[in-house]
């Protein structure tokens, strides 16, 4: 017999008996459970918090465990006698009636104290179910793959699905009940009062700034836009690394780790090499210019402090990714990975424009921006993080006589503005004045041009164009260029409002 015609034999009906595996599934333990809650209510409450319906997985069991919780919530006692009327008189259990099964289940209870062992491996079965489900699509999905669909596309889709599955079903896209959400309001206010400098968001390190924000929110998408010079990279970079050095962990009930002040902080630095970022870093820590770090022009005394900040910076939960050109996608996936493997509590990207879309290369690059940002923003409602996107603006502000930015300059996309629940442009009019300097330091105009440049000189502003939760305006920073370092300034009064 050829292979071909080996193939097609039927299978021995022992050998497909051998072959079919039922999904793990404890059915007394569900009884045990739903039992447990039809004797002392309180049970439920035991479960409830991380038990759902769909994780039994007997349908009736399913439907029992919805119809006892629903009817708990209202303050109502749940019993075989008040649940059978929600369920249907004409279904049978074997040969029982469905109220016959529940008096059953009733009698045959377990301790109330048992109900969260039972709940945990009702839980756990669940999730080996899902796991199965994930695995077995794989695999069909790997013999039988559309063109469309590369490898790549796949792998991250997995790696999507398995992050949610980790996260606890955190991200089951229901609704969510207002109750809840007034109990995680109130939570997030007694989190900032209990955090240093009593903010409700992430500190960035710079009191003026987080004076008009709050801190960065969590799940907000923050856009931090410039013209090349302004300091972009400089400011995200300062803000990063104030994060990560302020970090302060705190052990949870379930053995996790949840930053108590400051945070973990994953930079993707599309533009910069990883050696770059941590220069400027370590020029602004040790106050050493960086073109010096890089010349070898330092003094042993300056190198010492290198040395000393390096040590102290390794220490620091900063991860760089300098991967140029990466996809939405490809972010997505390795955000998902670094939160599971080591905790994310901000996320920076630098920059937008040089991010592709997950989809086929696009002539249209409106359509790709809007891809890129859509999915930034769905990224920190996912991940429960605030995201800080760079953004170049558009060369119009170079041709208008006051160059101070404006919304309109956000370059090729109003998707950015759109999905942006924070917009922060950097300006520097150090800047342009500077290279308005007259060439002949005997003009008349030179003791005019110089007292203008003293005025601004190593200051910057941080214009908050746009705040879903709070007022716009300007706040003036302290910016020193040698050390790419934005600080705040001595006097805080410069700090303005706009409304």
């Amino acid at each position: 017999m050829n292979e071909a015609a080996r193939r097609l034999v039927p299978i021995a009906k022992d050998q497909a008996e051998a072959q079919y595996r039922e999904a793990p599934n404890n059915l007394e333990a569900e009884q045990a459970l739903l039992g447990a809650i039809l004797v002392n209510n309180d049970a439920f409450y035991r479960v409830s918090d991380f038990l759902k319906p769909v994780h039994l997985n007997e349908p009736l069991h399913r439907k029992i465990f919805e119809v006892a919780g629903d009817i708990i919530r209202m303050g109502k006692t749940a019993n075989p006698v008040t649940i059978k009327t929600f369920l249907k008189a004409d279904e049978k259990v074997g040969d029982m009636t469905v109220a016959q099964y529940l008096a059953r289940l009733a009698s045959e209870a377990v301790s109330i104290i048992n109900a969260e062992d039972y709940g945990r491996a009702i839980y756990d079965l669940a999730l080996r179910r899902s796991l199965i489900t994930i695995g077995e699509d794989m695999v069909n999905i790997a013999y039988d793959a559309p063109l469309d669909m590369p490898p790549q596309s796949q792998i991250e889709d997995a790696e999507r699905r398995l992050f949610e599955l980790a996260e606890t079903g955190r991200y089951d896209g229901g609704f969510q009940s207002f109750n809840d959400a007034v109990a995680l309001a109130i939570d997030m206010a007694g989190q900032a009062f209990e955090r240093d400098g009593s903010l409700s968001g992430i500190s960035t390190g710079i009191h003026s700034l987080d004076a008009r924000m709050g801190g960065l929110q969590r799940s907000d998408l923050i856009v931090l836009a410039g013209r090349p010079g302004m300091g972009k990279t400089s400011l995200a970079t300062n803000i990063a690394y104030n994060i990560a050095a302020s970090y302060e962990g705190e052990v949870q009930a379930d053995g996790s780790m949840k930053a108590k002040n400051g945070g973990v902080v994953g930079f993707y630095s599309l533009e910069m090499s990883s050696e770059q970022l941590a220069t400027r870093i370590i020029s602004e820590q040790t106050e050493v210019s960086s073109s010096k770090i890089r010349r070898g022009d330092i003094s042993e005394h300056d190198f010492e402090k290198l040395v000393a900040c390096s040590q102290h910076m390794q220490k620091v939960p900063l991860y760089i990714d300098q991967t140029g050109g990466i996809s939405i996608a490809q972010l997505s996936a390795r955000a998902r990975r670094l939160k599971r493997q080591r905790g994310l509590d901000c996320l920076v990207v630098d920059y937008i424009q040089l991010m592709t879309g997950s989809g086929k290369s696009s002539d249209n690059r409106v359509q790709e921006i809007t891809q890129i940002t859509t999915g930034l923003k769905a990224l920190g409602k996912e991940l429960n993080v605030p995201i800080i996107a760079l953004s170049q603006l558009s060369r119009q502000v170079e041709s208008r006589e006051d160059k101070r930015p404006q919304l309109s300059d956000l370059r090729e996309s109003g998707s950015i503005e759109q999905d942006a629940d924070v917009v922060l442009f950097v300006f520097r009019e150090e800047y342009y004045v500077k290279n308005m300097e007259p060439r002949d330091e005997f003009d008349p105009k030179y003791e005019e041009w110089k007292m203008q440049f003293e005025k601004v000189k190593g200051t910057a502003d941080v214009i908050i164009a746009k705040q879903r939760h709070g007022p716009t305006g300007t706040v003036k920073l302290a910016f020193q260029s040698e050390f790419t370092r934005f600080t705040d300034l001595a006097d805080p009064s410069f700090t303005q409002y706009e409304h």
